[in-house]
């Protein structure tokens, strides 16, 4: 008994000694980060960072860097102010003991006054030449979103004017379009598509293999874009990857509903720094042990690193590689008849990129040169394992780009740019006598292998007038395969009506080119037109308060030139991409008919 209150005694004491410890030395972590001038990307130097509630704080030094320390660990708002730009607030920074958090702050100048009042930015970031249906959003934004299981896919697909055709693709339909009318940008490199398993002429698939954790905003327009993105109609998914850490080497194993992998970062200088992970499905071990006649199984990897060359210049080196494997189990007779319905997807996508960006005087310049290849191995069988359709197809792109910002006086921009683009394209395809539902029969069995051109330039002029801001571009596109240019012409006009209240319109015509596989099985499909749209915006947003929007948009897209089946009137190919595109739907996403715009 004695014993026995002894060693409670000393487990209370001891208890107390460790507790009062703990509240004598609770850990504490950082805020670091970098503000620039949002347009030219300049460094903004003595502005002030506040962490909201604690007050804490710090400026930004010379190179518009700041480290805010001893910071409670929490989730805080961080508001970021200075003379002559218009104030915003980060919210959501989670502040761990594992590493500091790191924000890259972008300020927009206050250049629109109205009767002395100064407009602020609040906790909305809004980009000036595109004021219509751009939405952007941060890593955390991204993680706490309902549904969107930290999938940057996913994510907008609940957006407003995103819809999916299947609640377990990432196949978006935005504002009416189709699946392959959505472009993919990531640290300025153009990526094919940003899933597994994707539809190929497409741009969705079941998951995105984007790891989130190296995710810095995303910034997701779906109408009234400018002029520096073309050869897609709806919208454009611009993600910024964040940099290495650089105060130390650290890592972390992820698990999650899908996928396990490790996240490895770090300095590798005093001037480098380097992101890395790797993922691995384990879906197919689960589908394995459930008796499934297929399985799906995928790795991906993602990288990038910063070097600094100095205070005016930085170069950005991303690496990515997604490889995607259906695996089947023929051995029993029930198998290979449910397999006869699974269109097989093995796929290898690689990207790779290097950009430089320079800062100047009034402006910055960005040339980048990037890399994809992309090995499609589409392929079903019937029940008795004779081929039905099968399609290998290699798409091989090299481009390079150069862009030019300038700040030509105090209320006007110049934003320019060129790309010129190689394209090594080879496909066999094969596809057994099949009878459409009117009776014509369709089959084809083509080689094809060619190499072509893409170029492009732009140039669009923002101007500030008084209360408003209007955006004027032009944009002119080149296609060899199908030998047509196109050129659309884009204007947007945002007009402040109070100091809460902005009315935004923009016009615009955005072009496309007949997606490669289109081209691979009918010789007549080359003498496809561009895919042309124009699209008409109207809309107006209001701030309730600092941290409440509302906005409220209407649209009309007019499309002319979508390609259609000569055999299968009802087919248009703007109705296809959604799904794997496999004999439920005829094959109809491979374009394999003579089609006409």
């Amino acid at each position: 008994m004695k014993l026995n209150r002894f060693l409670t005694l000393s487990a209370m004491l001891a208890l107390a000694a460790v507790s009062s410890l703990a509240q004598g030395q609770s850990p504490l972590g950082r805020i670091i980060g970098k503000v620039t001038d949002g347009m030219t990307k300049e460094p903004i130097v003595g502005a002030n960072v506040v962490v909201a509630g604690t007050g804490l704080g710090s400026a930004t030094d010379i190179e518009g860097r700041f480290d805010i320390r001893r910071v409670p660990l929490g989730t805080y708002a961080v508001r970021v102010s200075t003379i002559g730009y218009l104030a915003t607030t980060v919210t959501d920074v989670v502040v761990g003991s594992a590493k500091p958090a790191e924000l890259s702050v972008g300020l927009m100048e206050n250049e629109i006054k109205i009767e002395g009042v100064e407009v602020t930015a609040g906790y909305f970031t809004k980009i000036p030449d595109t004021p219509l249906s751009t939405l952007v959003q941060t890593n955390e934004e991204i993680r706490r979103l309902p549904g969107g299981l930290e999938d940057v896919a996913r994510a907008i697909a609940i957006l407003p004017g995103v819809a999916q055709v299947d609640g377990g693709r990432n196949d978006l339909i935005v504002r009416g379009g189709a699946p392959s009318e959505n472009l993919f940008v990531i640290d300025n490199i153009e990526v094919p598509n940003i899933n597994h398993f994707g539809t190929q002429g497409a741009s969705g698939g079941p998951l995105s293999f984007i790891n989130l954790d190296f995710v810095d905003n995303t910034s997701f327009s779906t109408g009234g874009f400018g002029a520096r993105y073309g050869d897609k109609l709806s919208s454009v998914l611009n993600i910024s990857l964040r940099e290495g850490r650089k105060d130390g080497i650290g890592g972390k194993a992820t698990i999650s509903a899908s996928q396990f992998g490790l996240n490895l970062e770090g300095p590798a200088g005093s001037d480098v720094n380097t992101l890395f992970s790797a993922r691995r499905s384990y879906l197919d071990f689960i589908f394995k042990a459930a008796g499934f006649g297929f399985v799906p199984e995928y790795w991906d990897f993602l990288s990038k690193t910063s070097i600094r060359l100095g205070s005016k210049d930085q170069l950005n080196i991303l690496a990515i590689a997604a490889l995607d494997n259906v695996k089947y189990f023929n051995d029993t007779e029930n198998k290979r008849f449910e397999n006869s319905r699974v269109l097989g997807s093995d796929q290898n996508q690689i990207v790779g990129g290097v950009s430089w960006q320079h800062l100047f005087e009034k402006g910055y310049s960005t040339v980048s040169v990037g890399q994809s290849y992309v090995d499609y191995h589409f392929r079903q069988s019937d029940s008795t394992l004779v081929r039905i359709f099968s399609n290998q197809s290699l798409e091989y792109e090299s481009s390079i780009r150069g862009d030019v910002f300038v700040h030509l006086f105090k209320s006007t921009e110049l934003l320019t740019g060129v790309q010129a683009k190689l394209v090594d394209f080879s496909a066999d395809i094969f596809l057994r006598p099949f009878e459409t539902r009117f009776g014509d029969s369709l089959s084809v069995d083509a080689r094809f292998k060619t190499t072509g051109f893409k170029g492009s330039a732009y140039a669009q002029l923002s101007r500030v007038f008084g209360k408003s801001r209007l955006t004027v571009g032009g944009r002119f596109d080149y296609f060899d395969l199908i030998d047509k240019y196109i050129f659309s012409p884009r204007v947007s006009y945002t007009a402040a009506l109070s100091p809460a209240t902005n009315l935004n319109w923009s016009i615009g015509r955005y072009a496309q080119a007949p997606s490669y596989i289109w081209l691979a099985a009918n010789a007549q499909n080359r003498s496809l037109e561009f895919i042309d749209v124009i699209q008409y915006v109207l809309g107006v947003d209001h701030m309730l308060r600092a941290d409440t929007r509302i906005s409220l948009e209407g649209y009309i897209k007019t499309y002319s030139d979508y390609p259609a089946s000569l055999v299968r009137p009802y087919l248009v190919l703007a109705n296809t991409g959604a799904g794997f595109g496999g004999s439920e739907d005829g094959f109809s996403s491979f374009g394999l008919d003579p089609l006409v715009s």
